[in-house]
């Protein structure tokens, strides 16, 4: 019973500040995790009406204006930027209801800061370079990309599906979500900005006509350059400039089509097609010389 009445008064000590800065706290964590779910919330219902009028828009205009791009991607980036600082907010105010004097930590977080300074540095490499793609516009979300070292041409390739200040989540053509932090970036490669570019290599046997096949693809992508089915798709007619190399057993023609952005696939793939078809009926690629089309896009 000696114990009881100090223990008696810890208790009620407890109790009392639990209805006071206690309850508080628990308030305070709790309104911080519900707002963070609300801005989450709104940022997703954002997301998905832009998409559904990017959609729209491409239905309508063929390509994804940069301006939607760029809006989708400050609707993510200003999404994390509020829950971080709701997060930030929710710390300080419960620092001072357990009653620990902010002045009190200057000393320590001082401290802390520079351990953590050199411990963070790459994180706000990462910020950095995230506020710079931003705000130069080097890219935006549903952009096609190629994330690479300085001066290759290797890389990470995909569709750009989240872009935050701190990371870009690239979704590849075999459907791998790959995660770049913004400050790894070495060199960016958009491959769907303002327009695009097919480059044909054709590879016709030494011995075959050259004025033959040159006027006969120059036919083939006149005829394709009028059809109302691709045109849509193309920035001006495909044209044939001539021989662009001699090699051993083979001459080397090349087409050059400027198309929409992101259009540049589609377009190669059907004017491979009737390239190949063509020169085939005409035996410019006859027998077991049959040589494939290496296509570049830019």
């Amino acid at each position: 019973m000696a114990t009881a009445g100090p223990f008696q008064n810890e208790l009620n000590v407890l109790f009392d500040w639990s209805k006071s800065n206690g309850l508080e706290i628990v308030m305070v964590v709790t309104g911080s995790i519900l707002l963070a779910r609300f801005i989450k919330f709104v940022s997703s219902r954002s997301e998905a009406r832009l998409s559904a009028a990017a959609a729209i828009q491409t239905t309508d205009d063929l390509v994804r204006s940069e301006r939607s791009k760029y809006v989708h991607a400050m609707v993510q980036a200003v999404g994390w930027g509020f829950t971080s600082l709701v997060y930030f907010v929710a710390l300080v105010m419960v620092v001072l209801r357990l009653g620990i004097p902010i002045t009190s930590l200057v000393a320590p977080a001082t401290v802390v800061g520079v351990g953590l300074g050199f411990g963070a540095q790459k994180l706000v490499q990462d910020l950095l370079a995230g506020f710079f793609v931003f705000a130069e516009r080097q890219y935006g979300v549903g952009d096609v990309i190629r994330m690479s070292a300085p001066g290759t041409l290797t890389g990470v390739s995909g569709t750009v599906e989240e872009l935050t200040l701190r990371m870009t989540k690239i979704r590849t053509l075999t459907g791998e979500l790959i995660f770049v932090p913004n400050g790894a970036v070495g060199q960016v490669a958009n491959l769907s900005k303002d327009w695009s570019q097919v480059v044909l290599d054709v590879q016709v046997p030494i011995e075959s006509d050259k004025s033959t096949a040159i006027e006969l693809m120059k036919s083939i992508c006149l005829e394709f350059g009028e059809d109302e089915n691709w045109k849509q798709f193309l920035l001006g007619a495909p044209v044939v400039t001539g021989i662009e190399a001699i090699l051993i057993g083979y001459f080397q023609l090349r087409v050059l089509v400027r198309t929409l952005p992101a259009r540049q696939w589609e377009v190669a793939r059907e004017l491979r097609l009737r390239l190949l078809e063509g020169l085939d009926n005409a035996n410019l690629l006859a027998g077991s010389d049959k040589s494939p089309i290496v296509q570049q896009v830019i």
